[in-house]
């Protein structure tokens, strides 16, 4: 992220904190969410399922008093009736026959079927004793209900509900039978099931006998428990948890409840698909997500309108800093204005800048005095040297004579020192003046090669002049030379030993006229380019010659340049092309300029 701005870096980090924060969120609500829904599927399985248990072991007790009430009205004077009226009676129960559909019998005490409502052929005469439901009535003389069977005269599925035919005495006079036929009546009234999920499973189970009184699979009316393992439903509820999660054979996760039946002891089962919790569970957290986002997006949105309105007081300070570095003569001074800590930063950055402007004009006095101090002198030395080395005062011996030409180079070398230093301060302060009037380009070029031919010829350098074009130009030409000695003195520093040093004058687009010296050196380098017209700056190429100078001619150069309505720049190419570009037009001098 180093890259990145402040603003988009902290964006970045409270947006990644904002999803993280919220995915976390999302994730714990959905997971509780999901055991809230599955909580309550549970609970409503135990609460539903004890309701249909305690409602069919209502009916099933509701059917057998029934059955026990009528069994009063069966005997008369310590016996039963005679059969043609036990039949009447029996044919005449509506109640009996709506819960009992099947048939309504009555047997004698040894249970042989005497009577019946509705005939079936074969069935009168019949012995039931050896059944063991019929043993069981017959040893306790209460009322029972048997598991489902097989009818011995009708063949069909049958429950048989049981009650004893007793006189005011406590004597047995017979027992009054009534069936259900099991594939037509169902324990689970059909309201309830139509009440409940399509996909809910109901299923009661004989765990003494270990079959299916109801719900087994489909055409199947009495069927034996499968095997362990093969319904993991049935196994879950045997193993005596009453609630819970089991997987189906489909692969789908049920969740189930049971409860016991009274009087039978029979297991009630009833299970629904976990999707019943998960697909409201769902539905709810797509809201609370649409919502959550939405909330999200809206805090990221301030939150990135506050960091905008932070940053763009910053960014637009460095927009200012970056413009009084182009152009310093701009206000030099940042508006104090945004958040408090910008304004404290603008106030330490003007404090800052007055500072170094008293600095800077501290030293610029001190180089300017000592520059003026030294000029006169130096002037004089250089004229006294320049006296000895002609002769006028005598002819030198030969030694004192070069020790006086050593001087004299060192002399002018600390006078063009003095000089540049001179310069650089008044364009600093503004206070360079210029005289623009028409030039010969033409002569212009040749008397400042006539100049630098003395010093290229010493270093073993050779200048030549390319064509140049007939033009006049209006321009200052002393300032002019100026810049062209500059480039001029640094292709001989950089040129190898009989190199060629060329000023080339060309018109380029937009009636501009560019002048381009040029030598064979090795260029500027890479990592030095960057700075190469800020002063005191010199390229280091391993030679006595690129270190001496002042390290201020290209910056003088780009200054006056810009006073001259041009611009400099150099490119690399087989060694180093510096060049100038002035206007052709007429030249608008820049207010206070002129002289």
């Amino acid at each position: 992220m180093s890259h990145l701005s402040l603003g988009t870096r902290l964006a970045v980090i409270i947006i990644l904190g904002s999803l993280a924060t919220l995915g976390s969120v999302i994730y714990t609500a959905y997971d509780a969410l999901l055991e809230d829904f599955e909580n309550n599927l549970l609970a409503q399985q135990v609460n539903e399922t004890a309701r249909i248990s305690n409602f069919v072991s209502q009916d099933l007790e509701l059917r057998i008093s029934v059955m026990a009430q009528f069994a009063t009205m069966l005997g008369n004077d310590g016996q039963l009736l005679p059969k043609a009226q036990l039949t009447r009676l029996l044919q005449k129960q509506r109640k009996l026959r709506e819960l009992f559909p099947h048939s309504l019998t009555v047997l004698s005490p040894n249970a042989i079927l005497i009577a019946e409502n509705i005939f079936a052929q074969g069935r009168i005469g019949t012995y039931y004793g050896d059944r063991p439901h019929w043993r069981r009535a017959i040893e306790t003389r209460r009322p029972v209900i048997s598991r489902p069977i097989i009818g011995r005269a009708t063949g069909l599925p049958l429950m048989v509900f049981i009650a004893p035919i007793e006189s005011d005495n406590g004597k047995l006079l017979g027992f009054l039978s009534g069936t259900l036929q099991m594939n037509r009546s169902l324990l689970i009234p059909a309201h309830i099931r139509e009440d409940a999920s399509k996909d809910a499973i109901f299923l009661v189970v004989d765990t003494d006998n270990f079959l299916f009184v109801e719900g087994s699979r489909e055409g199947k009316i009495i069927e034996t428990l499968p095997d362990p393992g093969e319904n993991l439903l049935i196994d879950a509820a045997l193993s005596g948890i009453s609630f819970g999660e089991v997987d189906a054979e489909s692969g789908e996760t049920l969740i189930y409840a049971t409860s016991h039946l009274q009087r039978l002891g029979w297991l009630f089962i009833r299970a629904v698909p976990k999707s019943l919790a998960t697909a409201p569970a769902e539905r709810a957290f797509s809201r609370f997500f649409l919502i959550s986002t939405g909330a999200t997006l809206g805090i990221l949105l301030l939150t990135y309108v506050a960091l905008r309105s932070t940053t763009s007081s910053l960014t637009q300070m460095t927009r200012r800093i970056r413009s009084m570095i182009q152009k310093p003569e701009s206000s030099r001074r940042l508006k104090k204005q945004g958040a408090p800590e910008v304004r404290d930063l603008a106030q330490a950055f003007n404090q800052l800048l007055d500072e170094r402007d008293a600095n800077n004009q501290l030293k610029d006095n001190f180089v300017s005095n000592v520059s003026h101090e030294l000029r006169t002198p130096l002037t004089s030395m250089n004229g006294a040297l320049r006296l000895l080395q002609s002769g006028t005062t005598g002819e030198l011996p030969e030694r004192a004579r070069e020790m006086t030409t050593l001087a004299l180079r060192n002399g002018e070398r600390l006078q063009l020192l003095i000089g540049d230093m001179l310069d650089f301060n008044k364009l600093s302060s503004g206070k360079m003046r210029l005289s623009f009037q028409p030039e010969d380009l033409r002569k212009l070029l040749t008397d400042t090669v006539s100049s630098n031919e003395t010093m290229a010829r010493e270093s073993g350098a050779r200048l030549v002049v390319s064509d140049t074009p007939e033009i006049r130009l209006t321009t200052d030409g002393h300032r002019l030379r100026q810049i062209l000695d500059n480039f001029i003195s640094n292709a001989i520093k950089f040129s190898p030993d009989n190199g060629l040093i060329i000023i080339k004058a060309e018109k380029t687009d937009h009636n501009r006229l560019r002048i381009t010296v040029s030598d064979q050196g090795a260029g500027v380098p890479e990592d030095f380019k960057s700075q190469i017209f800020d002063r005191f700056s010199q390229a280091e190429v391993g030679t006595t010659r690129a270190t001496s100078g002042t390290g201020l001619g290209l910056a003088i150069s780009r200054q006056l340049a810009v006073l001259l309505n041009g611009d400099v720049g150099f490119y690399n190419s087989d060694g180093a092309h510096f060049w100038v570009e002035l206007p052709l037009c007429d030249t608008t001098l820049p207010e206070g300029q002129a002289s």
